[in-house]
This record gives structure tokens, C-alpha cells and sequence, in this order.
């Protein structure tokens, strides 16, 4: 039989002489009373209670902010024909918001070699970028000549992570 002192958990107190004496007076055990019980039910407890509350909660532990991703975002825009407003008009529209992700490492040795070894690090990119888009009429009211005109602004349908372009942005 081992001995009292090898047979304590790793989340259990060592068993100390004044619980041992004490627990030998009542005439008990002082192997089980010697062994503290209470951190190894916590460890199995405060884990089921935490994701208990957080699926409990409306949101989680998330806070109030945009979605991450790439999504769609819808604004309103007010078109102008001119700068003093004569005829204007205004219309939701969406764009495309929000991250992608993106990677470096280091560069390989034929990419080393092609730049000199000045292109150590190569990177990949991806941006949240419009993949369908249409376009909507504007109805732009003018109201001193009495009459309405049209305009077509072009709104995203939607959107992705895609390699970024310069030509883009």
C-alpha cells in the first residue's frame, strides 16, 4: 500500500497533520478525509457553468460591432447634378466591407535569387472586393424646372476575398 503522501491528485492538498488528528478523533478515515475534494469537482464545474452562460447569454461575449468577414453593407447616397443641388436624389446602395486574410513567409530561393536577395518575404493577399454588382436608377428631382431625370449608379450584389489590385481601390 503506498503510502498517505503519495496518494494525493494533483488537485487535492497535501494531506496536512491538524486535518489528519482531527479527522483520527472522530474515528473516520484519514486516508479520505486527509484528500480535499472540492478542487477536482471544480474543475469539471466552472467549465460547464462558463459555456452555460455564455450560451445563454443574447450575444455571448461578443460585443455590439460589425460582422466579421467580407459582407455587404448597405448606405444611403445622395446624388447632386451640380454643386449648388438643383437636381438631387438619393438611394441605398451597398458595398462590400469588412477584412480577408492574408499571409508572408519567407521568400523562396529562386524568388531570392530573380530579385537579388532583396525580396526575402513574400506575402499573399486578399481583399474584401465586389464579385456581382448591378445597377440601379437614381430618380433625381429637379425641382424648379419641374421635371425628374434618371441616372444608373452601379451597387454590389456581392461580395469575397479576392487577390488585391491596385486598379481597385
Amino acid at each position: 500500500m503506498a503510502s498517505q503522501g503519495d496518494n494525493w491528485n494533483a488537485f487535492a492538498a497535501p494531506p496536512t497533520p491538524e486535518l489528519e488528528r482531527t479527522s483520527a478523533s472522530r474515528g473516520q478515515d484519514t486516508t479520505s478525509m486527509s484528500r480535499c475534494v472540492i478542487p477536482g469537482f471544480l474543475v469539471w464545474v466552472l467549465p460547464m457553468l462558463f459555456l452555460l452562460v455564455l450560451v445563454l447569454t443574447p450575444s455571448g461575449l461578443s460585443s455590439e460591432g460589425p460582422i466579421p468577414g467580407c459582407h455587404l453593407y448597405p448606405f444611403n447616397v445622395t446624388i447632386r447634378s451640380d454643386r449648388k443641388g438643383t437636381c438631387h436624389g438619393t438611394h441605398v446602395v451597398y458595398a462590400c466591407v469588412g477584412y480577408c486574410e492574408s499571409s508572408a513567409f519567407p521568400s523562396r530561393y529562386s524568388v531570392l535569387v530573380a530579385s537579388n536577395f532583396t525580396h526575402n518575404i513574400t506575402s499573399v493577399s486578399r481583399c474584401c472586393t465586389i464579385s456581382k454588382d448591378a445597377k440601379v436608377k437614381v430618380r433625381l428631382t429637379c425641382p424648379r424646372r419641374h421635371h425628374h431625370e434618371e441616372i444608373e449608379i452601379l451597387t454590389a450584389r456581392a461580395c469575397r476575398c479576392d487577390m488585391c489590385r491596385k486598379s481597385r481601390y
